[in-house]
């Protein structure tokens, strides 16, 4: 029986023990062999430093191509402090070097880290200091690519593109809103070193970085350099507070250019404060638009049938009383017996209060939130305002008349510029947005393209026909004639809005605004451009907002291949506006035959010999200031 337990005993040790040896081995099989590799990078993870290698962020370009954000190869000083060997001389040198406080560069020597990186003094260095760091030739001391941002065109669409931090992160503009494509993804060296931070014979172990992705943009460079010229003489020939200028497609929303003043140089963003750089004026700044505004008026009466542009008639005196207010008429005495299109072309303040009373203010709300007021436009970009609108519960018959023309509301520019589109456009108003497309930096490939994007239909193809026919004749015979440009249909309105200050209307002090568009009956490109307060000049946003606005619609034509064309409505010219005329083609007449042909306009001016004309200048169909010089060659 002793026996029997006896080796029962020994066989249950003797299975136990043959069971814990199976365990074992299959743990150490497990580990050598199956769980190897893991072990292994567990290991090396123990025994390896990582030398960051900074990732180029993608390339931002306008809508053909041309560079407008890029990167500078560059280098970033990092120190493993074990591998120095004497830090207080590398301390004492690379504080001379780089200009800096040698406690606290011996700080970062000293520090009790495997890799300390000299920020901010040590990041983004010049060739010169890089040159200089690296003759040391001391160890632990490690010269590391980086990328540095640079803006080839400096103060060029600044607070659309934005800028980079330090680390290469996107922190305003484009850069901002699309870093999570332009960033890219860092690479490094790793290395190995023991418990002492000796660098080991391992072999070092590279990865690449990868590129940020390629945004293209919706701008056109011409259109940008036209409207960052034109703001430049603003700002020295009338010394505004601030000015600004939106050109926009439209049809689809796409914003072809825009900037504003102040602005700033996004390579040196450093020495601008922060008011300057996160103030994006087009999308930011919000203040009563004044008689741009009455364009929705228009559209909204026109589409309602609640006035006829040519048989309706008002007669202005020159002001009309509202609930006991006053609301006055810019031409002292009024206009008198007017249509409603001479009501439009007078930019007749009285005139379109009658129109906001033939709407009411609920349908005239209505509509002005149906265009897009009140809310964001959602453009591509951070920063933008709603905007302020009267509450329709506290409006009375005063806020309703102010509103018409503009007065006591609050909008953005970029709510301007994609209301009047719809207006003009069919009645389709549309998201603004400034990326047309996203790439790989590598293969090229396209990863997101953006369309335009229809919000909602709010007025008649029928009934934007009417208001562009009416926009057109504003710039033909009315207040915006300064914006006539010779050889195109023009259409356009003028503003010129009382600033408010504290509650109070200010004296002499406006924001002078004009929006315009071309060709006025299919429309290629929209412009709005606003001055506030301009010095030394009589404020009338016809006087000068609208000749910018011709400036800059003439590079639009040039830029977009926008063809001449010709206007059922005649130009009516003021006894002291500069008249242009049409140089017809004389090639082949006689010197008689030419001199009748080109009429009294101009001077002319012969060369060659000959009987007939055989060379111009101007060529025909070009439109030049009377008075000039046509210059004819003779010859057989």
């Amino acid at each position: 029986m002793f026996q029997n337990t006896y080796k029962s005993r020994i066989t249950i040790i003797f299975i136990v023990v043959f069971l814990l040896f199976v365990l074992i081995i299959g743990r150490i099989f497990f580990i050598q062999v199956i769980d190897y590799k893991k072990l292994n990078d567990l290991a090396n993870d123990l025994w390896s430093r990582n030398l960051p290698i900074g990732a180029d962020r993608g390339l931002i370009t306008d809508r053909n191509g041309v560079v407008l954000a890029e990167n500078i190869t560059t280098t970033s000083l990092v120190v493993v402090p074990n591998q120095i060997k004497d830090k207080e001389t590398t301390a004492r040198k690379l504080s001379e070097i780089l200009n800096t406080n040698y406690e606290d560069m011996l700080a970062h020597l000293t520090k009790k880290t495997s890799i300390e990186r000299i920020h901010p003094e040590g990041r983004k260095l010049s060739f010169d200091i890089a040159d200089k760091i690296n003759s040391l030739n001391f160890d632990g001391v490690y010269l590391l690519k980086e990328s540095k941002r640079n803006y080839p065109y400096k103060n060029l669409l600044s607070h659309v593109l934005g800028y980079v931090g330090i680390d290469n992160q996107g922190l305003s503009g484009i850069e901002l809103q699309y870093d999570n494509y332009l960033k890219g993804e860092d690479g490094s060296i790793k290395y190995y070193s023991d418990g002492f931070g000796k660098k080991l014979e391992k072999a070092t172990v590279y990865n690449s970085p990868q590129s940020g992705m390629n945004v293209a943009l919706t701008i056109d460079i011409n259109i940008q350099e036209a409207i960052e010229n034109e703001l430049d003489n603003v700002v020295t020939k009338y010394n505004p507070e601030q000015a600004l200028i939106v050109v926009a497609n439209p049809k689809t929303g796409e914003i072809y250019g825009m900037s504003s003043r102040p602005n700033f140089n996004p390579n040196e963003y450093s020495k601008y404060n922060l008011e300057t750089i996160n103030r994006n004026l087009p999308i930011f700044n919000t203040y009563e638009p004044g008689s741009t505004f009455k364009v929705i008026t228009l559209a909204s009466s026109i589409q309602e049938k609640t006035i006829n542009l040519f048989e309706d008639k008002y007669y202005d005196s020159g002001f009309i009383n509202i609930s006991g207010s006053r609301i006055k008429c810019w031409k002292h005495g009024g206009h008198g017996s007017q249509t409603f299109l001479q009501v439009v072309e007078n930019s007749c303040n009285p005139g379109f209060v009658i129109m906001g009373e033939k709407l009411g203010k609920e349908k005239l709300m209505d509509y002005i939130k149906k265009f897009g007021f009140g809310e964001k436009t959602g453009i591509d970009l951070s920063g933008e305002e709603n905007g302020i609108l009267f509450d329709i519960d506290k409006m009375g018959p005063v806020e309703t008349a102010t509103t018409a023309f503009g007065q006591g509301v609050s909008v953005t520019p970029i709510q301007q510029v994609m209301g009047v589109s719809a207006a003009i456009n069919g009645g389709n108003l549309y998201t603004p947005y400034l990326v047309s497309s996203i790439s790989n930096a590598n293969t090229l490939d396209t990863v997101l393209v953006n369309k335009p994007k229809l919000k909602r239909n709010i007025i008649s193809e029928e009934s934007s026909k009417m208001v562009r026919y009416a926009l057109e004749s504003v710039v033909a015979k009315g207040t915006g004639r300064n914006a006539y440009l010779n050889g195109y249909r023009v259409g356009g309105k003028t503003g010129t809005a009382q600033k408010v200050k504290d509650g109070r209307y200010m004296d002499g002090n406006y924001i002078l605004s004009f929006i315009g568009f071309m060709p006025a009956n299919d429309p290629e490109v929209v412009v709005y451009v606003a001055v506030d307060n301009p010095k030394g000049v009589v404020q009338y946003g016809g006087t000068v907002a609208a000749p910018i606005a011709k400036r800059v619609l003439e590079s639009c034509a040039s830029a977009l291949n926008i063809k001449k064309s010709k206007s059922d409505i005649e130009r009516e010219y003021e006894l002291w506006d500069i008249k242009y005329y049409e140089v017809p083609n004389v090639i082949g007449m006689t010197k008689k035959e030419a001199r009748n042909a080109i009429g009294i306009n101009y001077q002319i001016e012969y060369s060659g010999v000959g009987e007939k004309i055989v060379y111009q200048s101007p060529k025909e169909g070009e439109f030049v200031k009377q008075g000039e010089k046509i210059r004819l060659m003779l010859g057989n």
